[in-house]
């Protein structure tokens, strides 16, 4: 004799658009407003994003977890492009996808020489022109990646994050005035989110 039937619906396949509320998720403590609008575009709920983000988190800390590649390629299908980084010594492995929500952009994971998952985050597309970086009024929310910012603004020291998706960036860039500030930049998934300047 089978079992009772659960009544709750198969989960349905976790896909691109799911991701997106992912990396938006993340994104909401600092840039209410901006996810707001970017929730708008994609036609879903606080509810849809908190659900994706549940269902994102169980994918990720489950026993039977598949290891972190293997589940990007199961949720994003397969990479746009294949690219390989020189990391020091080391030539590493780099899988880029689109991200419909940020035409620009690319979610970037870079492999270790054994295949392992060294950074998760979102990279300007090759072929995109990266924007102007020259004075503070140019770090608006979400207008260039850590990259960008460091290559923009060198030398920039790398500051730990509160969070695993998160990074921060010590420089110092001019203000309209042209005085040199110093300034803490706070980045989620790669995105610039917001600074503080001194």
């Amino acid at each position: 004799m089978g079992g009772m039937p659960s009544g709750k619906p198969p989960a349905s396949p976790f896909t691109v658009h799911d991701f997106q509320l992912v990396l938006l998720r993340r994104m909401a403590d600092h840039n209410p407003g901006l996810v707001e609008d970017a929730r708008h575009t994609l036609g879903v709920s606080i509810a849809d994003m908190r659900e994706a983000n549940k269902r994102w988190q169980a994918m990720v800390r489950s026993p039977r977890a598949r290891a972190a590649a293997s589940r990007y390629r199961s949720v994003l299908g397969t990479p746009e492009s294949v690219l390989v980084r020189k990391v020091g010594d080391l030539e590493c492995e780099a899988l880029l996808w689109p991200v419909p929500l940020w035409p620009d952009l690319r979610f970037e994971v870079l492999l270790s020489p054994t295949g392992a998952v060294w950074n998760e985050w979102l990279i300007r597309a090759p072929d995109a022109p990266a924007p102007t970086l020259r004075t503070l009024a140019d770090l608006t929310p979400w207008s260039c990646t850590v990259d960008e910012a460091a290559h923009a603004f060198a030398p920039a020291r790398p500051l730990e994050g509160t969070a695993p998706t998160r990074w921060g960036l010590s420089f110092t860039a001019p203000d309209e005035q042209g005085v040199r500030r110093e300034v803490v930049a706070e980045f989620t998934w790669g995105l610039l989110q917001r600074m503080s300047v001194r």
